[in-house]
């Protein structure tokens, strides 16, 4: 598939050079900057750590000192534990701009005892509406689990500890906008969205439970560093499909493991939802049966 198009995903952008690729290693002083909730934010053990914390006044985030062009990051989080209900802890990749680009991990917190609902969306030139959510095999605030985003010209894969729970493919031969020219920084954040978190709203953040904290560990990133001047991104992950792969970068395995994942821990999709598209489902809802 991927071949057909090759000339308009190896990027040659006015604005931006490219360095090598860099594979960054669990070292939060290294490679992020908190950006907002003061103290609430917290790096400790040597850079190994790390720690975003919701009280009544303020949630806080962090964001990559680095921008970059296609890759893959990985995060180790623990979530927020016992009634989390209303809180959002997120884990993304974004532009800047109203057109912006954004490829979007949100964990939406739940009472005790229920689960979270992990939210995935896609945007691509400011819109996104592309929303899949998944509750999870595990309990994920009882210890650390890794989520990935593999972002190539070809598709962006959603995996949770290393299987593949989402494939958004690039469409643009059909008119469906893809992520491919804005370079975008890694951001997480922890803040109340009890609007319409848990249960559309109606159960609000339990503020005598207030602290809330998540915690993150091993911060991998692999990918092409982006700074002023002109770029060559793409074409470094032009030929990046292995042998007994399928056009989505997934070998035999990992589409089972999908199928799995889909069939039996998908509780919205985007695709299937007539009432919301009554016109008819987006475009990129008809070629591929995973999105």
């Amino acid at each position: 598939m991927f071949s057909s198009h090759k000339a308009s995903t190896m990027l040659i952008l006015p604005l931006f050079v490219a360095s090598v690729m860099t594979t960054a290693a669990g070292n939060f002083l290294q490679e992020v900057d908190i950006t907002w909730g003061g103290p609430r934010a917290k790096i400790y053990d040597g850079g190994r750590h790390l720690t975003l914390s919701l009280d009544k006044d303020s949630g806080s985030g962090f964001q990559s000192k680095k921008e970059y062009l296609f890759g893959r990051f990985d995060m180790q989080i623990k979530l927020v534990p016992g009634n989390s209900a209303g809180t959002v802890t997120t884990f993304y990749l974004s532009s800047q701009g109203p057109g912006h680009d954004e490829i979007d991990f949100e964990f939406l917190g739940n009472s005790s005892g229920d689960p979270y609902t992990l939210h995935t969306n896609v945007y691509s030139q400011g819109k996104g509406n592309r929303e899949q959510q998944f509750h999870l095999w595990f309990d994920p605030t009882k210890t650390f689990h890794t989520y990935s985003i593999d972002w190539t010209p070809q598709s962006i894969k959603f995996l949770v500890d290393n299987i593949p729970i989402r494939v958004f493919r690039n469409w643009e031969t059909i008119g469906i906008p893809y992520p491919k020219s804005q370079p975008m920084r890694v951001y997480s954040s922890l803040w109340n969205a009890d609007d319409w978190a848990t249960r559309g709203g109606l159960v609000k953040t339990d503020w005598t439970q207030a602290p809330f904290t998540a915690s993150y560990r091993n911060i991998n990133v692999n990918a092409c560093v982006v700074s002023s001047g002109s770029s060559s991104c793409g074409s470094q992950f032009t030929n990046s499909m292995q042998s007994g792969q399928n056009d989505q970068g997934l070998d035999a395995k990992s589409r089972n493991r999908m199928r799995w994942v889909q069939s039996e821990y998908m509780i919205y999709n985007y695709c299937v939802d007539f009432k919301r598209f009554p016109q008819g489902v987006p475009a990129e809802c008809k070629r591929s049966r995973f999105l």
